[in-house]
């Protein structure tokens, strides 16, 4: 495997007045290593859409991860899937993007918006090779991937946006990517480059979208470890032990909680240096120790990091809380959302006997509980977690 990172985001708006969505990804990683993605888009909107674009994305990634080749995936979807007689089309559209091992991506493409490939900051064009599967043509496309590669796919409501508004013909393909290419230089993660997209067609389609709309990025990143130590080990002798494997990893070192931070500053013998101004209401200050990139207070924060963890999954709409802020959540939360690849826990089984205090809503259980929380929030991201207790 080489040294990339598949980033990968993806956001939806439903057509107005409908419960559900037309379109569904699936994101299925094989025992291979390779990483199979899946954007379907249903025929129409609503409950009938939402069943058949799950069905095609299931069927799909369910045969890609049991080692089928792209050839029988595609003939058994292509065979499965009936076409509408009136309108002449399938009753669902499907994009795939194969990543293997983050060295090539094979991207096979049937009836929806051709994938946007963005290339050193740029839009670039790649081959297509049209082929006849099922009666049904389907493009694919064999790409060696390198660092920063952007790929953007999309269900139909994203070039629709518009029409008879501030469009005559819709948001076309070629202005999708210019104002794409013009937000990847800015660092954004994938999530927010697939939500900044369907907030403009959301805007395009002056907040009553008349269609289902998704997006799916997928950014290839240099692996970025970082490390989080939180909270002391249940024995005091670990303490060292704790110290030499967190400080021996490569990557950023953040320690979360006071205690874990007396600890870490006798280890260094470098002087605690705490601020008393709160950034934010809520949140407790941060402080500063030489040789740590970042020093927070523990559950409290940590507890704050969980909430825009959960929101990142799903509307991601608290973006600007954590993307703009300076206290301590924020910074952990753009550490671990928009840099960190390769994320390694250390935790601390000791009971604080300050949080026995029966008027205090925490307790031992509830920092386990957010450890859990957030390493499966990150790992839902696709970052690759690792939890070591002590």
């Amino acid at each position: 495997m080489n040294k990339l990172f598949a980033d990968i985001g993806y956001k939806s708006v439903n057509h107005f007045g409908e419960q559900l969505c037309g379109d569904h990804v699936d994101v299925v990683e094989q025992e291979s290593g390779a990483m199979v993605i899946v954007l379907a888009d249903g025929l129409g909107s609503g409950v009938k859409a939402s069943i058949l674009s799950t069905l095609t994305s299931k069927i799909i990634s369910t045969m890609m991860a049991a080692g089928l080749s792209l050839d029988e995936c595609v003939s058994t979807i292509a065979a499965t899937l009936p076409v509408d007689q009136e309108r002449d089309v399938a009753y669902s559209t499907f994009t795939i993007i194969r990543l293997n091992e983050n060295d090539t991506a094979d991207l096979i493409q049937y009836d929806n918006p051709h994938i946007i490939m963005i290339r050193n900051f740029s839009v670039t064009e790649y081959p297509k090779r049209e082929l006849t599967v099922g009666g049904k043509k389907i493009y694919h496309s064999t790409i060696r991937l390198r660092e920063d590669d952007v790929f953007i796919a999309m269900s139909d409501g994203c070039p629709h946006a518009g029409i008879g508004n501030f469009y005559n013909f819709g948001w076309k393909r070629e202005e999708i990517a210019a104002y794409m290419s013009a937000l990847v230089p800015g660092g954004h993660t994938a999530k927010n480059l697939a939500t900044m997209l369907v907030d403009e067609c959301t805007r395009l389609y002056a907040n009553k979208p008349g269609d289902d709309a998704t997006a799916c990025v997928v950014k290839l990143r240099k692996r970025t470890p970082v490390n989080i130590l939180f909270g002391p080990p249940e024995n005091r002798d670990d303490s060292d032990r704790m110290m030499r494997l967190y400080f021996s990893k490569e990557g950023k070192h953040i320690v979360c909680g006071g205690t874990t931070s007396g600890i870490v500053s006798k280890w260094l013998n470098k002087p605690i240096r705490a601020s008393l101004t709160y950034v934010s209401g809520d949140v407790p200050p941060t402080a500063e120790i030489e040789g740590v990139d970042l020093v927070t207070e523990g559950v409290i924060t940590v507890n704050r990091v969980v909430e825009y963890a959960k929101d990142y999954l799903d509307e991601n709409k608290l973006y600007e809380k954590w993307s703009y802020g300076r206290d301590g959540a924020a910074l952990i939360s753009r550490l671990l959302f928009e840099e960190a690849t390769d994320i390694n826990f250390y935790v601390g089984k000791a009971i604080n006997p300050a949080h026995q205090n029966p008027n205090l809503p925490i307790n031992f259980n509830i920092k386990m509980n957010l450890v859990e929380e957030l390493s499966g929030c990150l790992k839902r991201m696709g970052k690759h977690i690792k939890v070591s207790y002590f």
